[in-house]
């Protein structure tokens, strides 16, 4: 289990590159790879910063590790395991993506916390990045038969002493129909005139980010005169995106309807595919009545279900919200944690957690109104689809999780015994530093 999850570290990563000391020393060699003394002492600090708790030997461990790391590495090289540079490119873009996020776009702050241009440090990564894709190529081709049956799950578990066993707190597993309301016409055209006239108002001379700051219900973007920052395609919606790329720069667009209501769009500059674009949100308002009239809906819809057994993943695909992951899901509620669909009771919101907490298995809660991000008032039906109790481990309520823990302490065996392999036929160097620790000793035969 140690060895598969840290052969999926990265050994360099941009979060920690605003502190990285090079240190060039060659501690070790693995066929035609190397690794240096500032690998192991970024991942001894990538794991002080995580606060985790480091044995004596944790270098030792380290190294053991990305020894086997680019056993992987040279080995998908012997084998020659491609990588395509636009799939290198299209990873490296989507991390430095992520960043700017968070700086909101702002290459300056970029360049100030990194110390380097957006060119410079993608420089800098290329080759990392390009072998830590390669390596997992590997890795996944390694593993890629490593099947688990049932019979050896349940030897598996029969394995774990009986007071070793983990307690699993309560657990519901839940489905939902997410209802948006519908806005009136009289509400839309009343938004609409507004976008239209400010429009007017732009093309007439007034000042784009003023207006924006007053009247665009964009709050984020509001504060900002309407600027969205800079963005690559697949950014925005269909619909905001086509009309913003068809723009030149200082261009106005006409009024382009998406899901969240009326834009005007104006590009301020564009660097290949890459847009700095400003707008002004006009959103239709809903009104009480448009709630009540969701609240009918709903009601009316529980009660068919409960009457005649309406299956709820059809209705799900007639009315619930599309953008919703559980839309895909026939309504099941994947718990992002996990990745699996059962929550602990205390990883619940109170409101869903009170709407069910009396519910039998296969009922559905009366509608519950919700607000999303945007501050929009939406609608769910919470079905409770199963209910444990706290209870220790066992086959029989827990298979599935078992099976996943059989699956990797399998893989972790697998990709062990095929490094122990490999190391007979590769050459390895050590260096005299680090020849006294015992498991490199025993495992790496020096």
């Amino acid at each position: 289990m140690r060895l598969i999850t840290l052969l999926f570290a990265l050994c360099l990563t941009l979060s920690s590159y605003a502190q990285r000391e090079i240190i060039d020393d060659i501690v070790a060699t693995v066929g035609g790879e190397f690794i240096l003394l500032s690998e192991i002492e970024e991942q001894i600090a990538l794991a002080q910063a995580q606060q985790q708790s480091l044995p004596e030997n944790a270098r030792c461990t380290v190294l053991d590790n990305l020894l086997s790391q680019k056993l992987i590495l040279h080995q998908a090289k012997v084998d020659s395991i491609e990588i395509s540079p636009e799939e290198v490119e299209t990873q490296l873009d989507a991390r430095i993506d992520r960043i700017l996020a968070y700086m909101n776009g702002d290459e300056s702050q970029f360049e100030e916390y990194y110390g380097q241009t957006i060119s410079q440090v993608k420089d800098e990564f290329r080759e990392d990045l390009n072998a830590q894709i390669l390596a997992e190529r590997m890795q996944a081709t390694i593993l890629a038969n490593v099947k688990i049956t049932p019979a050896e799950v349940k030897e598996f578990f029969s394995k774990i002493p009986v007071d070793s066993l983990p307690y699993f707190n309560s657990e519901v597993e839940i489905a939902e129909i997410v209802y948006k309301p519908k806005v009136n016409k009289e509400e839309k055209q009343i938004a609409l005139d507004k976008i239209k006239d400010l429009r007017e108002r732009i093309i007439a001379g007034e000042n784009f980010e003023e207006l924006a700051a007053i009247h665009s219900d964009d709050v984020g973007s509001a504060k900002q005169g309407g600027s969205l920052g800079w963005a690559k395609r697949n950014s925005y919606v269909p619909e905001f995106e086509a009309a913003a790329y068809k723009l030149e720069k200082g261009e106005l667009s006409q009024v382009v309807e998406t899901q969240y209501g009326f834009h005007i769009i104006q590009l301020i500059e564009r660097r290949g595919n890459t847009i700095n674009a400003r707008h002004i949100l006009v959103k239709p308002q809903i009104t009480q009545a448009d709630l009540d009239l969701s609240v009918q809906v709903l009601d009316s819809i529980r009660n068919e279900i409960k009457v005649d057994t309406l299956d709820f993943g059809k209705i799900v695909k007639q009315i619930s919200d599309e953008s919703q992951q559980s839309y895909n899901n026939n309504g099941n509620i994947v718990n992002q944690s996990s990745g699996n669909t059962f929550f602990e009771i205390s990883e619940l919101e109170p409101d869903i957690y009170f709407a069910i907490d009396t519910l039998q298995i296969g009922e559905i809660t009366r509608p519950i109104e919700v607000t999303d991000f945007g501050g929009d008032k939406t609608y769910k039906l919470i079905k409770l689809v199963s209910r444990s109790q706290p209870h220790k481990a066992a086959l029989s309520t827990d298979y599935s999780r078992i099976q996943k823990a059989a699956l990797e302490s399998k893989k972790g065996v697998f990709i062990s015994e095929w490094v122990g392999e490999k190391i007979g036929s590769t050459y390895i160097s050590v260096d005299p530093a680090y020849q006294e620790c015992g498991l490199l000793k025993e495992r790496w035969k020096l």
